[in-house]
């Protein structure tokens, strides 16, 4: 079992036994709601407490020193705590961070073909006007690829030199989000053998659960008002209507009244052009480091160009 295997590691991190790490747009959402499904699993609550790195969320940004006491509202149930802040893996501070404090910790990272993922990852952030919001503006992909809070989650390799310097490579189970759609059970398998735990029969409709377009359709004025009041409203009312929400894959922002169609933008010539050559030098220096076979991206990359 996992607490048997942390205790012949080292020292076992009271507040969180694993992270979910990785990048945005990799199906971390589904992966971290399917596995609550298990009994021995019990996942950080919100999803992304981001304690621990300096990256909090795309653009924030701080070095304070991490409230490790604010993990003791994290989690409610009982089982193997699993911090899903997927922003922890690009972040330069949070390897040395964990590693000082939680030298045994296990890492699920999440990752997905880097071209596609940035371009998903701008689209959420226009989509949603956060660049704006952050007083940036990221209109123009050429602009955006050059801003850090972008690019360095798409550079898996110098993210993950940074990890090996503190923690060894088994300790990591890397995940390909195609493999989570293609063969949702196998990676299933491969989670509760890391974790060191039983099986389960799990709800695996990979449509379940994920953040799609439709999750991130621009919110109008009126569900800027309605997600204003709802956020005053205390979390022991809000919780359990939330959780009930989340459960049934209902997204009341999704509504018509409360949000706007998204501006479809795919995969083009032009974001190859920007990207590629440094994702792909990336992605021979991952490969080099973890073994784990890149050459599937690659292929997809280039023949987008």
């Amino acid at each position: 079992m996992l607490s048997d295997e942390l205790g012949r590691r080292g020292k076992k991190m009271n507040e969180v036994d694993a992270f979910m790490i990785g990048v945005p747009k990799a199906g971390t959402t589904w992966l971290a709601n399917v596995i609550t499904q298990h009994p021995g699993i019990a996942l950080s609550d919100p999803k992304e407490p981001d304690i621990v790195a300096s990256h909090k969320g795309t653009f924030g940004r701080t070095d304070e020193t991490p409230d490790w006491s604010r993990y003791d509202d994290c989690f409610s149930s009982d089982g193997i705590r699993i911090d899903a802040s997927i922003h922890t893996f690009a972040c330069p501070l949070a390897p040395e961070r964990l590693a000082s404090r939680a030298p045994s910790l296990l890492m699920l990272l999440c990752l997905r073909e880097p071209v596609s993922r940035t371009v998903s990852h701008w689209n959420m952030i226009r989509d949603a006007k956060q660049d704006e919001k952050n007083g940036s503006d990221w209109s123009d992909f050429t602009t955006a690829w050059s801003d850090s809070r972008l690019r360095d989650d798409s550079l898996y390799g110098a993210a993950m030199a940074r990890w090996l310097e503190h923690f060894p490579l088994e300790q990591f189970l890397i995940i390909d989000s195609q493999r989570m759609r293609a063969q949702p059970d196998r990676v299933l398998e491969e989670v509760e053998s890391f974790l060191g735990l039983g099986t389960h029969s799990y709800d695996l409709d990979p449509r379940r659960h994920a953040n799609t377009a439709m999750d991130r359709r621009p919110v109008t004025q009126l569900g800027r008002l309605v997600r204003g009041i709802f956020s005053i409203v205390p979390n022991w009312i809000k919780g359990p209507v939330v959780r009930s929400l989340q459960s049934r894959d209902i997204n009341i922002y999704a509504a018509p009244l409360l949000s706007r169609t998204a501006t479809p933008r795919s995969v083009g010539p032009e974001h190859i052009s920007i990207c590629a050559d440094e994702i792909c030098e990336d992605l021979a220096q991952f490969e080099a480091l973890t073994g784990f076979s890149t050459s599937h991206w690659v292929g997809e990359i280039r023949s987008k160009r």
